[in-house]
């Protein structure tokens, strides 16, 4: 009986002291969420593929929207990328540094993927 009051009061405390965000990472957590919004609104915002008569324009058109989602997808990891370096530098973390300046640079890669291929195909 005793085991059984004592076992059902930890479960209550453990409920208790559930770890809530701070109102920081509440903020930090809904910029990110405008954040992700806007390049989405500003990179797809008025796509339109329509289907010619020609099936070429077609297939030009889809490689045009594909790489346009291929661009907003970069500047989301560019936007992450910038944020990590900034929150790295706040508590002196080299390996979050490191991650940091990796995600920046990929997503400097992903967001200009399309120049970087016509430049190699010349």
């Amino acid at each position: 009986m005793i085991k059984t009051f004592f076992r059902k009061r930890n479960q209550k405390e453990t409920k208790k002291q559930q770890i809530k965000p701070t109102p920081a990472q509440r903020l930090q957590k809904g910029i990110s969420f405008c954040y992700v919004g806007a390049v989405c609104f500003l990179c797809l915002g008025n796509m339109s593929v329509y289907a010619a008569g020609d099936p070429l324009s077609v297939v030009n058109n889809l490689s045009t929207f594909i790489f346009s989602l291929i661009r907003a997808i970069g500047l989301i990891l560019l936007g992450f990328g910038i944020v990590q370096v900034g929150l790295s530098l706040k508590s002196h973390d080299p390996s979050q540094r490191a991650n940091g300046f990796l995600t920046l640079a990929g997503g400097l890669i992903i967001t200009f993927a399309k120049e970087i291929l016509d430049l190699i195909m010349g």
